[in-house]
């Protein structure tokens, strides 16, 4: 009996659905049956209230099951107590089949493993939360690969994919040279569970092995008779009315049921978004993995012109074609995604992306050329990469467009709901005209881009989705834009599903005989209609549970920081999270060196920045800016910045902490570690008077303990020693070298002041050589960096004003300011303006900020760089990365001659006063171990480690023993010819 979907605008609680549940009694069940996690307190619950789409719906509580066992216990809990059921792997799904009123079964944290790799039989057994990365590295090893490969393919879960009957960018591929483009083609069985607890596996089924089933009976027998029933009432229909594309996901895959397609049971579940079964385990076909591969982008006239080419494009075979109109990069460049040069694609305003595989690279070359010089696609330029880094940037930019066209300045905000429509590829280029034509009626605009080699389209829209009239256009257009789709015998969806946002719409596509054909697929395996409801059939409107809506009036507190990119608006930054996940990748770049660490949710950007637009709602997330859960999640954010710089949308969750704590914190005490390391700059400057005394209290045997233990500093670790001399007062004691030089201030920060004075010397003579003439501040001053950490957000912003007034002369004279702690400039570049955007001597502190590499780039040009001929392991700096970039950087090490390698390291770890603390040690050092650690100490003797950070040089030093030398050193020894450290 299905679940009567009331008419409500949101359907929030089991109530709303006629269940009456005690949640109370059910987490007690589930804690009693199952070895995984349960969480049914209000933070974990709204975490997962959330997907990549426009919905929200909170859970009933959240599983992690460890094992298949957990998965059973779990179910069978829920169904004791009448509870609906929803299995989730990544929570990137964008039609919002990922968020229910259920019980959600994350199987992201624990199930995450390839079982098995058979190379000979081509085919691996995974868990359904195995990371498809991770079976692709896998099968690399052998050559061998998983055909479809979304855009999310760093985070995004097996589970997921057959799920949704995901695809991806190499779906072309897998169409020309494997088993097909969708999950589906490449699935050979499914060990699945069904809510009234059936565990069997299935897949490809003989008439044979059918009817010995159907007559050994039972439960599973009885499926088996059903699905043969329906098969045969309604096969005439499924072969006229399925679309022949390569890209058909929505509905439920009924033709694999056909007798040409075998009575493939397991191929059939494919797509059905946990509305019928639970997986288990998934046996997956793999396909060989070309060896070599070569890009070209072909620039056209337009994204018409562009679609028109995919027929002939295909004629060649590639392993992608890709393809995207200029709305689509230019939204990039607004939000400083684009590629560093401008002629990196052919001149045009509609591009393909087209990549050929072979055994060898010149192999995969002369196919790209040979359409290029074949004439036939009619482009007006063409360019063929030959540069490994450039080709992954293209890729890059490419996979990231959900969040490339989300919250893009001076734009209005963009939405998911009509991103995912496919058509026959040669009918591509007339569906593009057409829906830009419905575009224009509803006074609509988004960029298209997509798998164009398979007619796919994607795209945001600038729906209104926060007034009712808006809404009501909204539904309209999904109806317009479905039956334009399916007049070109095309699919509501290509790849992502149809949740709740094309449910409503399946009748247009299918027709009301085929969409009971669906309602009776989903009885047969869930006749108590308790997995997923709501979601494909009988599906929720289009505009039910909107994440926003009409009615979405959420607290908009006043705050420190006055958000310039978000309209002043704190609400607005914290819900600027699309859930695209990319956060919650295990390798690569800096975000977030926590959910690296840990896996947990709740630690990953995408968690907190839910978590704090939840707690602006306060339902059911309640206390504000008090709320424990919220602090709890924020508490091992290492305030890197990488999702300020690698977040699509780039969320701040470093901002957002510092705001957070500084309410939480108001009218309380902080712990001893806030006070004892982020007022660093009055102990120190106290410490500097007498050094001697302070090293000997803070190392010696037994009062170290002490200290540390009142400092609220971890035990394995070190308190850096004090300089004997500051550098400030080395400097005042020197003669002026160059008057006649163009002045530079060189800031004098915390930490090379009083703990590493040698730095800012080096750096000192360094910038002398370059003909400078270095001043420093006529008294001591701060950034308040240590600050932020802890919230003391009216301290910060007492020094930051100190700061302007004391060098407002220098300010207003153009004098350029140096800095040598990233940390310490990247206030000056982002938190002084986030929190003065209007003051104009904060504008040009800002903008006139730079590293000593910046510097020596753009104010010294005719400095000779010293030549330095050295091995060299290079970390950057997270605000280094983040706000600044390694480009001057890397192009020093180059001019020097340095033989450096420079490894994907994140975050050091360290992370100012973070690994320091007591409570943080353990996860510090994980982040440590991840890749820097031990590629330090894997570096031969007299490799030169470089690092300008002092926390990372502090983890470098207490992790390894090595001594990590800053830029400015390493410049300073070559300029003396002393390759000695």
């Amino acid at each position: 009996m299905a679940i009567e979907l009331p008419m409500l605008r949101r359907v929030e609680t089991p109530e709303d659905l006629g269940l009456h549940i005690d949640a109370r009694a059910l987490e007690r069940d589930l804690r009693a049956g199952v070895r995984g996690d349960v969480l049914f307190d209000a933070g974990h619950r709204v975490m997962y209230a959330h997907d990549a789409s426009n919905y929200r719906q909170v859970p009933i509580g959240v599983v992690r099951p460890r094992d298949a066992g957990d998965v059973v216990a779990a179910v069978e809990a829920a169904r004791r107590h009448g509870a609906p059921v929803l299995a989730r792997g990544g929570g990137t799904g964008i039609p919002g089949q990922s968020v229910n009123v259920a019980v959600v079964l994350d199987f992201s944290r624990y199930m995450t493993e390839v079982v098995e790799v058979d190379p000979a039989q081509r085919r691996a057994r995974v868990q359904p939360g195995t990371i498809l990365d991770t079976l692709r590295h896998a099968a690399e090893r052998h050559a061998l690969t998983f055909g479809p490969d979304p855009a999310t393919h760093s985070r995004n879960t097996l589970g997921g994919m057959i799920g949704n009957d995901s695809c991806g960018v190499h779906s072309v591929m897998s169409q020309f040279y494997g088993p097909g483009p969708r999950t589906a083609d490449n699935i050979e069985s499914l060990e699945i569970l069904t809510y009234d607890g059936l565990r069997t596996r299935v897949g490809a089924t003989s008439d044979e092995e059918r009817r010995r089933i159907i007559a050994e009976g039972g439960r599973r027998g009885a499926i088996y008779a059903a699905m043969e029933s329906l098969r045969d009432r309604y096969a005439p229909l499924i072969r006229e009315r399925y679309p022949k594309i390569p890209r058909r996901v929505s509905g439920y895959n009924l033709d694999d049921l056909l007798p040409e397609n075998g009575f493939h049971v397991a191929r059939a579940l494919v797509g059905s978004e946990c509305t019928c079964v639970l997986v288990l385990e998934a046996t997956v076909l793999l396909m060989p993995n070309p060896r070599a591969r070569a890009l070209v982008v072909l620039g056209f006239s337009d994204v018409y012109a562009a679609a028109d080419a995919v027929p002939r494009v295909l004629e060649t075979r590639p392993i992608a074609c890709e393809g995207m109109d200029d709305s689509f990069l230019e939204d990039m460049r607004k939000k400083g995604m684009s590629p560093p040069r401008e002629d990196i694609f052919p001149s045009g305003r509609g591009w393909l992306l087209v990549e050929y595989g072979g055994e060898t690279r010149d192999a995969a070359v002369e196919a790209a050329q040979a359409l290029v010089r074949s004439g036939k696609t009619g482009a007006t330029g063409a360019k063929l990469f030959d540069d490994p880094a450039e080709e992954q940037l293209v890729w890059h930019l490419r996979e990231e467009g959900l969040g490339a066209t989300a919250r893009v300045p001076g734009e209005k905000d963009t939405h998911e709901g009509w991103e995912d429509s496919a058509v026959p590829p040669e009918r591509l280029g007339d569906y593009l005209r057409a829906l830009s034509q419905l575009f224009e009626r509803y006074g609509y605009h988004g960029p298209l881009y997509g798998h164009f080699g398979q007619g796919v389209v994607h795209t945001r829209i600038d729906f209104d989705l926060v007034t009712e009239p808006g809404i009501e256009r909204f539904r309209a257009f999904l109806h317009d834009a479905a039956r334009l789709v399916v007049s070109l015998g095309g699919s509501l969806s290509g790849e992502h599903g149809d949740g709740q946002a094309r449910g409503e719409l399946l009748p247009i596509m299918f027709g009301e005989e085929l969409v009971e054909a669906f309602r009776e697929f989903k009885g047969i395996w869930d006749p108590e209609w308790k997995m997923n409801p709501g979601k494909v059939v009988n599906p929720y409107r289009v505009d039910q549970n909107l994440d926003f809506g009409a009615d979405y009036e959420p607290a908009q507190p006043s705050t420190h920081f006055r958000y310039p990119r978000d309209r002043g608006s704190f609400e607005r930054a914290v819900t600027r999270c699309v859930g695209a996940g990319v956060c919650r990748r295990l390798s690569g770049g800096t975000m977030c060196p926590s959910y690296m660490a840990t896996r947990e949710e709740r630690w990953s950007t995408r968690g907190r920045a839910r978590l704090l637009g939840e707690m602006l709602r306060g339902d059911p997330l309640r206390g504000g800016w008090r709320n424990d859960e919220v602090r709890e999640a924020l508490d091992l954010c290492l305030a890197c910045k990488g999702c300020r710089a690698e977040c699509p949308v780039n969320v701040d969750v470093a901002t957002y902490k510092a705001e957070f704590l500084s309410h939480y914190y108001e009218g309380r005490m902080r712990p001893p570690a806030a006070y004892a390391m982020g007022l660093i700059h009055r102990w120190a400057r106290a410490a500097s008077h007498a050094p001697r005394l302070v090293n000997a209290l803070t190392h010696a045997p037994g009062l170290s303990a002490i200290a540390k233990r009142v400092a609220g500093i971890a035990p394995q670790r070190t308190i850096p020693r004090f300089a004997s001399e500051p550098f400030t007062r080395w400097f005042r004691r020197r003669p002026v070298v160059n008057p006649g030089g163009a002045p530079v201030l060189l800031w004098p920060d915390t930490f090379n002041n009083y703990f590493f004075p040698a730095t800012a010397k080096a750096a000192v003579r360094v910038l002398e050589r370059a003909g400078f003439r270095v001043e420093i501040p006529p008294r001591s001053l701060c950034c308040g960096r240590p600050l932020y950490d802890w919230g003391m957000l009216d301290e910060a912003r007492r020094l930051l004003r100190q700061v302007l007034d004391v060098l407002r002369p220098r300010i207003e004279a153009g004098v350029p300011v140096v800095g040598l702690e990233p940390s310490c400039v990247s206030v000056f570049r982002d938190e002084l303006t986030e929190m003065m955007p209007n003051d104009l001597d904060a504008q040009r502190l800002s903008g006139r900020t730079y590293l000593l590499g910046e510097l020596l780039r753009d104010h010294a040009p005719s400095y000779a760089v010293p030549r330095l001929a050295r091995r060299a392991l290079v970390h950057g700096h997270c605000h280094h990365k983040a706000i600044m970039r390694m480009d001057a950087e890397v192009r020093m090490l180059r001019q020097l001659g340095l033989d450096y390698e420079m490894p994907d390291s994140g975050c050091c770890g360290m992370a100012g006063a973070f690994g320091f603390e007591r409570r943080h040690y353990d996860v510090a050092m994980r982040v440590g171990e991840r890749v820097l650690l031990p590629a330090v100490r894997g570096a031969s003797p007299d490799t030169l480690i470089i690092a300008d950070g002092f926390s990372c040089r502090e983890q470098i030093r207490q992790g390894t023993g090595r001594q990590a030398l800053h830029l400015a050193e390493v410049l300073d020894l070559a300029a003396a010819g002393d390759p000695g450290v």
